[in-house]
């Protein structure tokens, strides 16, 4: 797995939304970018984190937070996934897991003693000039807004 630490300057990428129109960090710059991985859609801590950021994402946009969440489902899935929660935030498909190794994000992981390989959840909170300010690994799913604004408002 790759690590990416604080400081360091987000790898650049062009992945899918769930529409299947190309996104790239570049298309976002000078602005703040929340980039969170999450194992996959319509699952509990995933909708629980997904609706948190819902929840506030009038709060996220007035302080101009630009949210990516990234997973290996496909676009269909995210389709499905945003129209059943009214998602407000993109979503991009990585079925390829080239933005999970990019950044470091898919690896080995056990639940119940088993051991496979699995997405961990792991958030990158960027600045305008998309440098890392911090890595958010294993967030809060039902208070992650709270976790995001609290490194911005520092």
């Amino acid at each position: 797995m790759k690590h990416l630490k604080v400081g360091d300057r987000a790898p650049e990428f062009t992945a899918v939304d769930q529409n299947g129109n190309e996104v790239s960090l570049k298309d976002f710059v000078g602005k703040k970018v929340v980039i969170y991985f999450y194992p996959k859609d319509n699952t509990p801590g995933c909708t629980a984190q997904a609706c948190n950021i819902r929840d506030n994402y009038t709060t996220i946009q007035d302080q101009g937070i630009v949210i990516l969440g990234v997973s290996a489902d496909t676009e269909k899935k995210h389709q499905s996934f945003i129209e059943k929660f009214d998602l407000p935030f993109t979503l991009l498909a990585d079925t390829e897991r080239e933005l999970l190794n990019l950044y470091g994000v898919w690896g080995e992981k056990k639940f119940m003693g088993k051991v496979y390989d699995g997405i961990h959840r792991t958030t990158f909170i960027l600045n305008e000039s998309h440098e890392i300010l911090s890595i958010i690994e294993k967030p809060k799913t039902k208070d992650h807004t709270r976790e995001i604004l609290e490194v911005y408002n520092t």
